[in-house]
Protein backbone atom coordinates (compact mmCIF):
# COMPACT_ATOMS: atom_id res chain seq x y z
CA UNK A 1 0.00 0.00 0.00
CA UNK A 2 1.39 3.45 -0.93
CA UNK A 3 1.68 6.30 1.57
CA UNK A 4 -1.25 8.00 -0.19
CA UNK A 5 -3.39 4.89 0.03
CA UNK A 6 -2.40 4.52 3.68
CA UNK A 7 -3.49 7.96 4.73
CA UNK A 8 -6.73 7.71 2.76
CA UNK A 9 -7.54 4.43 4.52
CA UNK A 10 -6.88 6.06 7.88
CA UNK A 11 -9.01 9.05 6.88
CA UNK A 12 -11.89 6.69 6.07
CA UNK A 13 -11.50 5.12 9.51
CA UNK A 14 -11.54 8.53 11.18
CA UNK A 15 -14.65 9.55 9.25
CA UNK A 16 -16.40 6.31 10.19
CA UNK A 17 -15.47 7.00 13.81
CA UNK A 18 -17.34 10.30 13.56
CA UNK A 19 -14.63 12.91 12.95
CA UNK A 20 -16.07 15.57 10.66
CA UNK A 21 -14.73 18.43 8.50
CA UNK A 22 -14.34 21.65 10.48
CA UNK A 23 -13.99 19.90 13.85
CA UNK A 24 -11.44 20.77 16.50
CA UNK A 25 -9.77 17.69 17.98
CA UNK A 26 -7.29 17.09 20.80
CA UNK A 27 -5.36 14.01 19.69
CA UNK A 28 -3.33 11.44 21.59
CA UNK A 29 -1.83 8.60 19.57
CA UNK A 30 0.38 5.53 19.65
CA UNK A 31 1.57 5.18 16.08
CA UNK A 32 2.97 1.74 16.79
CA UNK A 33 -0.55 0.57 17.59
CA UNK A 34 -2.01 2.33 14.57
CA UNK A 35 0.62 0.83 12.29
CA UNK A 36 1.46 4.03 10.41
CA UNK A 37 4.04 6.79 10.53
CA UNK A 38 3.48 10.30 11.91
CA UNK A 39 3.27 12.00 8.51
CA UNK A 40 0.68 9.49 7.31
CA UNK A 41 -1.48 9.85 10.42
CA UNK A 42 -1.25 13.63 10.37
CA UNK A 43 -2.17 13.72 6.68
CA UNK A 44 -5.21 11.56 7.43
CA UNK A 45 -6.28 13.88 10.24
CA UNK A 46 -5.87 17.01 8.14
CA UNK A 47 -7.73 15.45 5.20
CA UNK A 48 -10.60 14.46 7.47
CA UNK A 49 -10.79 17.83 9.24
CA UNK A 50 -10.48 19.86 6.05
CA UNK A 51 -9.38 23.50 5.76
CA UNK A 52 -11.64 24.70 8.57
CA UNK A 53 -10.61 22.06 11.13
CA UNK A 54 -7.89 22.11 13.77
CA UNK A 55 -5.77 19.40 15.35
CA UNK A 56 -4.20 20.01 18.78
CA UNK A 57 -1.63 17.86 20.59
CA UNK A 58 0.11 18.05 23.97
CA UNK A 59 3.80 18.94 23.64
CA UNK A 60 4.77 18.72 27.31
CA UNK A 61 8.37 19.03 28.50
CA UNK A 62 10.06 17.94 31.74
CA UNK A 63 13.76 18.19 30.97
CA UNK A 64 13.93 21.81 32.11
CA UNK A 65 12.50 21.08 35.57
CA UNK A 66 14.23 20.08 38.81
CA UNK A 67 10.94 19.16 40.52
CA UNK A 68 10.01 16.25 38.27
CA UNK A 69 10.38 12.47 38.68
CA UNK A 70 12.53 12.37 35.56
CA UNK A 71 14.94 14.83 37.17
CA UNK A 72 15.07 12.81 40.39
CA UNK A 73 15.72 9.63 38.41
CA UNK A 74 18.53 11.23 36.41
CA UNK A 75 20.24 12.79 39.42
CA UNK A 76 19.68 10.17 42.13
CA UNK A 77 23.29 8.94 42.23
CA UNK A 78 25.05 12.21 41.39
CA UNK A 79 27.60 13.83 43.66
CA UNK A 80 27.07 17.43 44.74
CA UNK A 81 29.57 18.59 42.11
CA UNK A 82 27.86 16.55 39.37
CA UNK A 83 24.49 17.91 40.46
CA UNK A 84 25.71 21.51 40.26
CA UNK A 85 27.13 20.88 36.80
CA UNK A 86 23.93 19.18 35.67
CA UNK A 87 21.91 22.21 36.80
CA UNK A 88 24.00 24.57 34.71
CA UNK A 89 23.55 22.37 31.64
CA UNK A 90 19.80 21.79 31.86
CA UNK A 91 18.19 23.16 28.69
CA UNK A 92 15.98 26.20 29.06
CA UNK A 93 12.53 25.94 27.48
CA UNK A 94 12.15 27.69 24.13
CA UNK A 95 8.60 27.48 22.80
CA UNK A 96 9.71 27.44 19.18
CA UNK A 97 12.58 24.95 19.58
CA UNK A 98 12.28 22.65 22.58
CA UNK A 99 10.97 19.22 21.55
CA UNK A 100 8.20 17.56 23.52
CA UNK A 101 9.08 14.63 25.78
CA UNK A 102 7.13 11.39 25.94
CA UNK A 103 4.21 12.76 23.94
CA UNK A 104 4.79 10.58 20.89
CA UNK A 105 5.71 11.05 17.25
CA UNK A 106 2.39 12.55 16.19
CA UNK A 107 2.84 15.38 18.68
CA UNK A 108 6.26 16.13 17.25
CA UNK A 109 4.92 15.94 13.68
CA UNK A 110 2.31 18.59 14.50
CA UNK A 111 4.79 20.78 16.40
CA UNK A 112 7.27 20.73 13.52
CA UNK A 113 4.74 21.27 10.73
CA UNK A 114 4.76 24.47 8.70
CA UNK A 115 2.06 26.76 10.04
CA UNK A 116 1.87 25.10 13.47
CA UNK A 117 1.72 27.26 16.59
CA UNK A 118 2.55 26.33 20.17
CA UNK A 119 1.46 27.68 23.53
CA UNK A 120 4.20 29.22 25.64
CA UNK A 121 3.92 27.29 28.91
CA UNK A 122 7.40 25.97 29.79
CA UNK A 123 6.14 22.56 30.92
CA UNK A 124 2.64 21.84 29.55
CA UNK A 125 2.53 23.47 26.13
CA UNK A 126 0.19 22.43 23.32
CA UNK A 127 0.83 22.63 19.57
CA UNK A 128 -1.93 23.15 17.04
CA UNK A 129 -2.38 23.15 13.29
CA UNK A 130 -5.39 24.50 11.44
CA UNK A 131 -7.90 27.34 11.37
CA UNK A 132 -8.24 27.83 15.15
CA UNK A 133 -4.66 27.01 16.09
CA UNK A 134 -3.60 30.47 17.22
CA UNK A 135 -6.84 31.16 19.07
CA UNK A 136 -6.55 27.93 21.04
CA UNK A 137 -2.88 28.23 22.01
CA UNK A 138 -2.56 31.92 22.84
CA UNK A 139 -2.60 33.26 26.40
CA UNK A 140 -1.39 30.11 28.17
CA UNK A 141 -0.63 31.43 31.66
CA UNK A 142 2.84 30.36 32.85
CA UNK A 143 1.44 29.61 36.32
CA UNK A 144 -1.46 27.50 35.06
CA UNK A 145 -0.47 24.13 33.67
CA UNK A 146 -3.80 22.71 32.51
CA UNK A 147 -6.53 24.80 34.09
CA UNK A 148 -8.79 27.71 33.23
CA UNK A 149 -5.98 29.74 31.61
CA UNK A 150 -4.69 26.92 29.44
CA UNK A 151 -5.56 25.61 25.96
CA UNK A 152 -7.66 22.89 27.60
CA UNK A 153 -10.22 25.45 28.77
CA UNK A 154 -10.20 27.06 25.32
CA UNK A 155 -10.73 23.67 23.72
CA UNK A 156 -13.68 23.07 26.02
CA UNK A 157 -15.27 26.38 25.03
CA UNK A 158 -14.62 25.62 21.36
CA UNK A 159 -16.60 22.37 21.51
CA UNK A 160 -13.54 20.24 20.81
CA UNK A 161 -13.47 16.47 20.68
CA UNK A 162 -10.85 14.14 22.13
CA UNK A 163 -9.33 11.48 19.90
CA UNK A 164 -7.57 8.53 21.55
CA UNK A 165 -5.82 6.74 18.71
CA UNK A 166 -4.33 3.44 19.83
CA UNK A 167 -4.06 4.67 23.43
CA UNK A 168 -6.24 4.50 26.54
CA UNK A 169 -7.76 6.97 28.95
CA UNK A 170 -4.61 6.90 31.10
CA UNK A 171 -3.10 9.50 28.75
CA UNK A 172 -6.23 11.63 28.34
CA UNK A 173 -4.91 15.10 29.15
CA UNK A 174 -8.41 16.63 29.09
CA UNK A 175 -9.14 15.02 32.46
CA UNK A 176 -6.55 17.32 34.05
CA UNK A 177 -8.84 20.32 33.52
CA UNK A 178 -11.29 18.65 35.91
CA UNK A 179 -8.61 18.56 38.62
CA UNK A 180 -8.88 22.35 38.82
CA UNK A 181 -12.61 22.14 39.41
CA UNK A 182 -12.74 20.03 42.54
CA UNK A 183 -13.03 21.82 45.86
CA UNK A 184 -9.66 22.95 47.22
CA UNK A 185 -7.42 20.87 44.95
CA UNK A 186 -3.99 20.07 46.43
CA UNK A 187 -1.23 22.40 45.27
CA UNK A 188 2.52 22.00 44.94
CA UNK A 189 5.60 23.97 43.94
CA UNK A 190 6.98 23.64 40.41
CA UNK A 191 10.35 24.90 39.24
CA UNK A 192 11.90 25.06 35.78
CA UNK A 193 14.43 26.94 33.72
CA UNK A 194 13.28 29.16 30.85
CA UNK A 195 14.90 31.45 28.31
CA UNK A 196 14.25 35.15 28.87
CA UNK A 197 16.00 38.08 27.20
CA UNK A 198 18.52 35.65 25.77
CA UNK A 199 19.51 34.17 29.14
CA UNK A 200 18.62 31.18 31.31
CA UNK A 201 16.30 32.03 34.19
CA UNK A 202 14.84 29.77 36.88
CA UNK A 203 11.19 30.31 37.68
CA UNK A 204 8.95 28.74 40.32
CA UNK A 205 5.23 28.82 40.92
CA UNK A 206 2.43 26.97 42.72
CA UNK A 207 -0.22 25.10 40.78
CA UNK A 208 -2.53 22.12 41.13
CA UNK A 209 -0.75 18.88 42.01
CA UNK A 210 -1.44 17.04 38.77
CA UNK A 211 -2.13 13.33 39.03
CA UNK A 212 -3.05 10.93 36.23
CA UNK A 213 -2.67 7.68 38.19
CA UNK A 214 -6.41 6.96 38.25
CA UNK A 215 -7.32 8.21 34.77
CA UNK A 216 -7.73 4.68 33.38
CA UNK A 217 -10.41 3.92 35.99
CA UNK A 218 -11.98 7.34 35.48
CA UNK A 219 -12.15 6.76 31.73
CA UNK A 220 -13.68 3.32 32.09
CA UNK A 221 -16.47 4.74 34.26
CA UNK A 222 -16.98 7.65 31.86
CA UNK A 223 -17.38 5.31 28.90
CA UNK A 224 -19.75 3.03 30.81
CA UNK A 225 -21.94 5.77 32.28
CA UNK A 226 -22.02 8.49 29.61
CA UNK A 227 -23.09 7.23 26.16
CA UNK A 228 -21.06 9.68 24.09
CA UNK A 229 -17.92 7.66 23.27
CA UNK A 230 -17.59 6.40 19.72
CA UNK A 231 -15.25 3.45 19.22
CA UNK A 232 -13.84 1.93 16.08
CA UNK A 233 -10.78 0.74 14.23
CA UNK A 234 -8.39 3.24 12.69
CA UNK A 235 -5.54 1.47 10.95
CA UNK A 236 -4.42 -1.41 13.15
CA UNK A 237 -5.45 0.30 16.36
CA UNK A 238 -8.62 0.92 18.34
CA UNK A 239 -9.76 4.52 18.52
CA UNK A 240 -12.14 6.51 20.70
CA UNK A 241 -13.76 9.87 19.95
CA UNK A 242 -15.79 11.88 22.44
CA UNK A 243 -16.69 15.48 23.38
CA UNK A 244 -14.07 17.09 25.60
CA UNK A 245 -16.63 19.07 27.61
CA UNK A 246 -18.61 15.93 28.50
CA UNK A 247 -15.43 14.19 29.64
CA UNK A 248 -14.36 17.13 31.82
CA UNK A 249 -17.83 17.46 33.36
CA UNK A 250 -17.95 13.79 34.28
CA UNK A 251 -14.34 13.81 35.52
CA UNK A 252 -14.89 16.73 37.90
CA UNK A 253 -17.76 14.86 39.58
CA UNK A 254 -15.85 11.55 39.56
CA UNK A 255 -12.69 13.03 41.06
CA UNK A 256 -14.67 14.76 43.82
CA UNK A 257 -16.08 11.42 44.88
CA UNK A 258 -13.13 9.11 44.30
CA UNK A 259 -10.07 10.96 45.55
CA UNK A 260 -9.39 11.61 49.22
CA UNK A 261 -9.85 15.32 49.89
CA UNK A 262 -6.58 17.18 49.65
CA UNK A 263 -4.50 14.04 49.07
CA UNK A 264 -2.66 13.40 45.82
CA UNK A 265 -2.00 9.86 44.61
CA UNK A 266 1.45 8.79 43.50
CA UNK A 267 1.44 10.07 39.91
CA UNK A 268 2.30 7.96 36.91
CA UNK A 269 4.38 9.16 34.01
CA UNK A 270 1.78 8.71 31.28
CA UNK A 271 0.71 12.30 30.79
CA UNK A 272 1.43 15.18 33.13
CA UNK A 273 2.56 13.05 36.07
CA UNK A 274 6.16 13.35 35.00
CA UNK A 275 6.03 17.07 35.79
CA UNK A 276 5.75 16.57 39.54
Amino acid sequence: MSAGDGHRALARGLAELGLRPGATVLAHASLQCVGAGPDTVLAALLDTLGPHGTVVVPTFTAGNSDTSPSYRNRTRDMTEHQLDLHHTQMPAFEWDRTPSEGMGRLAEAVRCSAGAVRSAHPQTSFAALGMRARQLTSGHDEECHLGEHSPLARLERAGAQVLLLGVGYDVCSAFHLAEYRVAEPPLREYRCVVLRDGGRTWTSYKDVDLDDSDFAALGADFEEQVPVVRRGAVGAGEARLFPLAEAVRFAAHWLSGNRPHGVSHEPSQNAAGFLH
